[in-house]
């Protein structure tokens, strides 16, 4: 014990030094400049940091803000924002339109005081909008023919009506998402509710001179609008005059304090996680006590190994393409056979898939262990590239074998029996998800195209970089957890409700396998745009055709050809249609869980085995 004291001793001196000398750069301009937290409150974040600045010549224009009013704006382009939120050290930030007068407006319709007068142009600014801001604008469906009173009074609102697209220049859509939209009000009430939860902005610093030149700053980062070539000024005189020696020691003594006494609170913490309670913990803080104690992280591959496995990315062994990575065909150094997921640059980078989603399906997925869940044999963190080593699952996705390359299906490999075996183990595998891990993970992103098949036609369910765990409040009735997030996923699967609300629960992931079962039933892809324009996505119309009636409209004819109208086949292709409909109901707490999914595929399962036996005798 004495050692234990004095190694905490020596650690405390040295984060006092290192908090110190934090203490001294911190005064700086190209950390944060002083604003009064009473004149500034809207942001989540307590400070205003760089490269944000109150204090005008102080920073580039692009980032000032005015903090005069009840809401932090900034003026991009001659509109004005209010600052929704901004995570110090993060490269994007939301921001909403600054609300307006709808009397000044003039417009037909009333109370849609986000929407500004025209249209959101960042040209010009070092921002561009997100693509998951643009994303969730591609979801409403445009109207073509809005009333044309409606056009004569409000243009701007009538454009918008017929291209809502044209409210953030710069987003556009290559897909075409069913949406409930309908014309003209619910329009403008969608983009209204679209502006009132935020637009993400981004920009990149590392493509600016500005910012780099300011960071290497000793004094003050100011901006010289006269001269377009040499726009970065270091004021270096500024220091000693507005920072004296006195004011840094009061400064940096309240700094030191406040710092023992958050070391302090954290050595407390420490002693009393010897004996932690569960529902006390973060969910993340649980996963990462599980990794360390039961040494669960996959091991680490360098770059050299799996380059030299997949023959140094060679095309002819790439298996897989998507939107994240290309996958490859590896060979290891123990001769085992693996698919190595190459993670895009762009998108290692980005927000679409970034080091955190990385980092969470490798913490996901070596955390878990399931007959239908793809294992993580290991992975790569390295400047050239990120690196996920999978199984290697031989016989193609669902989705190759319903719409894609794979046409086995055709010669009776995907049979009633076996379809309903594929939608009971990937039941099962969400099901674990939910209900054997703690605290539970939502997948959010069951897609045939991430339900792998083996050569004997069984599943493993992969691709974990959207997943997310559950939180589940103790103060609550309820048994289901949630997440607020932005709506994230693959068009035709995406849950409504988690559309609308923000609100992501396990029933995302049952909506997202209803849709799974209705592709079982009918062969058809969930999404398609050579379909009518409401039946573009495979939910829409499988439930118009069930409420009608008329189910076996859009039944595989595979099936009906193979079974020869088998009545007992027949019977159950309605049965997993009832639970489909049920999964994908609008309104989440009318769908059912995993669990009772499971259970419902077992019961029809053995129907058709005993089905099967009968017919053997």
């Amino acid at each position: 014990m004495p050692s234990l004291h004095s190694t905490n001793l020596v650690f405390l001196f040295l984060i006092l030094y290192i908090l110190f000398t934090t203490c001294v750069v911190a005064q700086r301009c190209n950390s944060e400049p002083e604003i009064s937290k009473s004149s500034c409150p809207p942001f989540n974040s307590t400070t205003l940091s760089f490269p944000f600045s109150a204090s005008p010549g102080c920073g580039h224009p692009s980032f000032q803000i005015k903090c005069s009013t009840p809401n932090s704006l900034i003026s991009i382009n001659g509109l004005s924002f209010s600052l929704l939120n901004y995570e110090p050290n993060s490269s994007s930030f939301s921001i909403i339109p600054n609300l307006t007068k709808t009397a000044q407006r003039n417009c037909s319709f009333p109370h849609f005081p986000y929407i500004p007068n025209r249209s959101i142009n960042l040209t010009g600014s070092p921002f561009r909008v997100s693509d998951a801001s643009c994303s969730r604008l591609s979801f409403v469906q445009s109207c073509s023919n809005p009333t044309p009173s409606n056009c004569l009074h409000c243009p701007w609102e009538c454009e918008l009506i017929k291209n809502p697209l044209q409210l953030l220049q710069g987003c556009s859509s290559d897909k075409q998402v069913i949406s409930n939209q309908g014309c003209q009000s619910d329009i403008l009430g969608y983009l209204d509710t679209f502006l009132s939860h935020g637009i993400e902005l981004e920009w990149d610093g590392a493509q600016d001179t500005y910012f780099s030149q300011c960071k290497n700053c000793n004094g003050v980062c100011g901006f010289n609008s006269s001269d377009p070539e040499k726009q970065f000024i270091c004021f270096h005189s500024q220091w000693p005059r507005q920072h004296s020696p006195k004011r840094l020691a009061i400064l940096c003594s309240i700094f030191l304090f406040t710092c023992l006494l958050l070391v302090a609170t954290l050595i407390l913490r420490s002693r009393r996680l010897k004996l932690p309670s569960p529902s006390e913990e973060d969910p993340n803080t649980l996963f990462l006590q599980r990794h360390r104690s039961a040494s669960l992280l996959p091991p680490v591959f360098t770059y050299e190994h799996l380059e030299s496995s997949t023959n140094k990315f060679d095309p002819k062994r790439k298996i897989g393409d998507g939107g994240f990575g290309s996958v490859y065909l590896g060979q290891l150094h123990d001769n085992r056979i693996v698919a190595v997921k190459h993670l895009h640059h762009h998108a290692a980078i980005g927000k679409a898939f970034s080091t955190k989603s990385f980092c969470n399906e490798i913490l996901i997925l070596s955390s878990i262990d399931h007959p239908n869940l793809v294992k993580l044999h290991g992975y790569c963190s390295d400047p050239r590239g990120l690196l996920l080593v999978y199984d290697y699952v031989p016989n193609g996705t669902l989705a190759d074998h319903l719409h894609g390359s794979k046409s086995l299906y055709k010669k009776g490999s995907l049979t009633w029996k076996v379809r309903v075996e594929i939608a009971l183990q990937t039941a099962m595998a969400i099901e674990y998800l939910h209900f054997s891990v703690k605290p539970a993970i939502v997948h959010r992103d069951i897609t045939s195209s991430n339900i792998f098949v083996e050569k004997d036609m069984r599943i493993k369910v992969g691709d974990f970089g959207l997943s997310r765990l559950l939180i589940f409040p103790e103060t609550s009735s309820s048994s289901s957890g949630y997440v607020w997030t932005g709506p994230q996923g693959t068009p035709g699967y995406l849950d409504p409700d988690y559309h609308r609300s923000f609100r992501l629960t396990e029933k995302s992931d049952v909506y997202s396998f209803g849709v799974v079962l209705l592709e079982l039933i009918s062969g058809l892809k969930p999404v398609d745009q050579n379909r009518d324009k409401r039946e573009f996505a495979l939910a829409d119309l499988v439930v118009s055709k069930i409420q009608m009636g008329l189910l076996h409209q859009v039944v595989d004819p595979v099936l009906v050809d193979d079974h020869h109208h088998d009545k007992e086949e027949m019977d159950g292709v309605d049965a997993v249609a009832e639970l489909a409909f049920r999964c994908v109901a609008a309104d989440k707490d009318d769908r059912p869980d995993a669990k009772e999914v499971v259970e419902e595929l077992k019961r029809i399962r053995g129907v058709i085995v005993s089905d099967d036996d009968v017919a053997k005798c």
